[in-house]
Parts: structure tokens; C-alpha cells; sequence
């Protein structure tokens, strides 16, 4: 399968502690790692592995660190030729704490660069591709982008990731097929409850399938009959580095429905792989 993912990509400075720090406390590392990050990124890198054809594209700052990340990209086979690079920018940086005790990850974001317009979308030849995926960022020019696509490729397969509330981009979901929800978007809706959010996200859907990833408490699909499925979590004999999951996820969950076309054998391979992430360094 050709894909192309619309995103961001980052630089992650990963710090990994025995426990997590209370405020005001100062603590030793055990380790430091630079990896390469970014949600739509991390999702190729995974869809690469597993044997498709990836383009990224988005923007990127003309410094050391974007080099390291075309260079991270380029060592998975992830084309950038949709990318675009702003003179002056700094690449976005994301700042982790990993704590071992608990697997968990912390994270402190900066960003001072521009997001991928429709404008550098429009130049994209989208007749290469058989699926397109949406970070879910910018929202008025992520609608722009998808109601051109619509326009003009309307069998071309569409998936659009929520992963925190962003004014205007609940907006776009009529236009895609599937929509990958994440555990924060939920709860910063304030609804902890999968039903309840499927039932949020009903109304605003046409008949895309929704998966909804809650970490170490399983995952959840609505078909698109509006059946409701669950899977328990599947758990690494130890939790190492949970850095990525949500991205390893909604990556297995497009593979598998490229590859059976089966909902339900997609939301069971989204969260097996998922739970073998976390029991692993890294992507």
C-alpha cells in the first residue's frame, strides 16, 4: 500500500528515571536518548516496517536537528519529498521523562514552526496513494485539505487521528473513513466512558469505523453498524518505554484493515502490537 501521512515531526530528548521526580526535586538520569518523534512519523515508521510505501509530509526547520530527523526518516525508507522547509524555524522539540518504576512518560513540548498549509497540500499528487492520514492538527486548514480530497478522490481511503481537542477540527469528520481517538482527547471532553464518546462522536461521523485506544485498559472499535467491540490490553511481561504506543496503534490498526479488511481483526492487531511496544525501547 502507497500511504502518505500529513503531520509533524519532531526531535525528542528522552530522559529515563528510576522513578518520577517530585516538583522541586533534583534527580540523576539512568539514560539520555535524541530520537526522532512526531505522531504521523512514528505511525510511518511503523507502516514502513511492515512493508508499505510511506511519504511524510510537513514542515521542517532548516537546522541540525531536522537533519537528524530526515535522516531517522530516510533510514526507514519514508520519502519527504512533500515536505517543507522554513528558513529561520526551529525544529520542535519534545522534552520526556520516562520513569522506570512505572513505565510512564512525561512531556514538555516547544514549538516555534509553522504547520503544513493547504497550500503545500495542494501541491501533493494524491493519485499516488491509497490512503492518506491526518495528524489532526491545524484544524480550518486540515477541513480545507480534506474536502479538496473528497473533491476529487472519493474512494481514496482517509483516516484522521484526534488526539487532543482542537477547536473546529471535529469539523472534518464527515469527510474521512476512519478516525483513530486517543485516551487524552477523551478526557480532556471530559468523558471517561467509550460509549459516551462514541456517542459525542456519532452524530459529526458518516459511516467511519472509530477506534479508541485507553492504554494499559484495552481498546474499543464502533463498527459501522454503531456495534460497540472492546479487547483487553495486552500486556509486555514488563513495561519498558511507553513512548509511542497510541502512534503504534492507529499504524496497526491501517495495516490491517489495508491488508484483511476485517474492523474487528484491525482493533485486535492495533492493540497486540501496541502492548509488544511497550515492552520495548523504542519504536
Amino acid at each position: 500500500m502507497r500511504i502518505l501521512a500529513v503531520g509533524v515531526a519532531t526531535l525528542d530528548i528522552v530522559n529515563r528515571v528510576e522513578a518520577y521526580p517530585q516538583e522541586d526535586q533534583e534527580i540523576r538520569a539512568i539514560s539520555q536518548s535524541r530520537r526522532r518523534g512526531g505522531n504521523a512519523c512514528n505511525s510511518l515508521t511503523v507502516l514502513s516496517r511492515l512493508g508499505h510505501s510511506c511519504s511524510w509530509a510537513g514542515v521542517m526547520a532548516d537546522d541540525e536537528a531536522s537533519r537528524f530527523i530526515l535522516d531517522q526518516l530516510h533510514s526507514v525508507q519514508i520519502d519527504t519529498r512533500w515536505v517543507r522547509v522554513e528558513s529561520g524555524g526551529m525544529t520542535p522539540t519534545s522534552y520526556i521523562t520516562t520513569a522506570e518504576a512505572s513505565g510512564s512518560r512525561t512531556i514538555v513540548h516547544y514549538r516555534q514552526l509553522s504547520e503544513f498549509s493547504y497550500e503545500d497540500f495542494a501541491e501533493i499528487d494524491l493519485q499516488a496513494y491509497d490512503w492518506v492520514h491526518f495528524e489532526g492538527r491545524n484544524p480550518q486548514a486540515t477541513l480545507k485539505m480534506l474536502q479538496q480530497l473528497r473533491q476529487q478522490y472519493p474512494n481514496l481511503q482517509v483516516s484522521l487521528e484526534l488526539e487532543k481537542p482542537r477547536p473546529g477540527l471535529e469539523q472534518a469528520l464527515p469527510y474521512v473513513d476512519v478516525v483513530l481517538i486517543s485516551r487524552a482527547y477523551s478526557m480532556a471532553k471530559g468523558i471517561a466512558d467509550a460509549r459516551q464518546l462514541f456517542d459525542h462522536i456519532t452524530p459529526m461521523i458518516r459511516q467511519a469505523l472509530c477506534y479508541l485506544a485507553w492504554g494499559e485498559h484495552g481498546s474499543w472499535m464502533l463498527d459501522r453498524d454503531r456495534g460497540v467491540h472492546f479487547e483487553q490490553a495486552v500486556k509486555p511481561a514488563k513495561v519498558v518505554d511507553t513512548l509511542g504506543a497510541g502512534d503504534v496503534f492507529n499504524a496497526g490498526v491501517i495495516h490491517a484493515l489495508f491488508e484483511w479488511l476485517d474492523p474487528l481483526e484491525a482493533l485486535r492487531y492495533g492493540n497486540r502490537i501496541a502492548g509488544e511496544k511497550c515492552g520495548r525501547d523504542g519504536l
